[in-house]
């Protein structure tokens, strides 16, 4: 992992009304890190990745993301970014073929750079033979290596991943955790959203959000330590019962 800095995030806040989604939350992640960001429902994980893709505007505070402010260059900042989310990644009516081509023109490759990737990408997760077959068909482990790959294929500095693993089977979550640190190793910025706190045991360091606060930023083996306990589960069950 990298000391430079690829998303740099001071005080950023976010309301809505009186309600304090994201209240005043502080935090860098290097390049080539693998963070992990944690947190229960209504934590205010999801509103703060938000505003880090550039979908939410803060309500005040300031952002830096991958070289891009997010108050003022949202836009640059979705052109270099990778983006996977556990509801919606792929399209269900295309096939495996047409949704690489799809997304391949919306990152701005060329058609010959997106016949390229798609070789390349089909044969990394054995797919060729069913290329030509819809996604809804696909078993759900297959579409999320898959949409990750597919958040890859224009090279982005950072990858943003909403509860990628949501739904899958151990081994399957494990496969796609190599494929993270295959990213990561290359230079690719992991940025995950997780409720498994044993996924926080993968990370090179965790944020825990609570009540739209970040209440520990820390190392796994680090954070246990503080916290006097064996696993992450029982870091965040201390942070949130606190």
């Amino acid at each position: 992992m990298s000391t430079k800095k690829v998303i740099q995030v001071n005080k950023l806040t976010k309301n809505f009304g009186d309600f304090k989604a994201v209240n005043n939350i502080t935090f860098d992640v290097g390049k080539g890190e693998v963070f992990g960001f944690l947190g229960a429902n209504g934590a205010g994980k999801t509103t703060a990745m938000k505003m880090l893709i550039g979908i939410t505007t803060p309500s005040s505070g300031k952002a830096n993301v991958a070289g891009f402010d997010v108050n003022t260059h949202a836009e640059d900042i979705k052109k270099n970014i990778g983006y996977m989310s556990q509801k919606f990644a792929l399209y269900d009516d295309l096939t495996v073929n047409e949704n690489i081509t799809f997304f391949g023109g919306i990152y701005g490759l060329t058609r010959k750079e997106i016949k390229e990737k798609s070789i390349e990408l089909l044969k990394e997760l054995n797919l060729e033979d069913v290329k030509n077959m819809l996604v809804a068909s696909l078993p759900l482990g297959w579409k999320q290596k898959l949409s990750f790959s597919v958040s890859l294929l224009h090279n982005p500095k950072i990858v943003f991943l909403d509860e990628p693993t949501g739904g899958v089977d151990p081994i399957t979550r494990r496969h796609f955790w190599e494929m993270i640190y295959k990213a990561a190793s290359s230079g690719t910025t992991i940025f995950v959203t997780t409720h498994y706190m044993d996924e926080a045991e993968y990370c090179d360091r965790v944020s825990v959000m609570v009540n739209g606060k970040i209440e520990a930023l820390d190392t796994p083996k680090k954070l246990k330590e503080t916290y006097n306990v064996k696993s992450m589960d029982e870091v965040f069950l201390k942070l949130v019962r606190k």
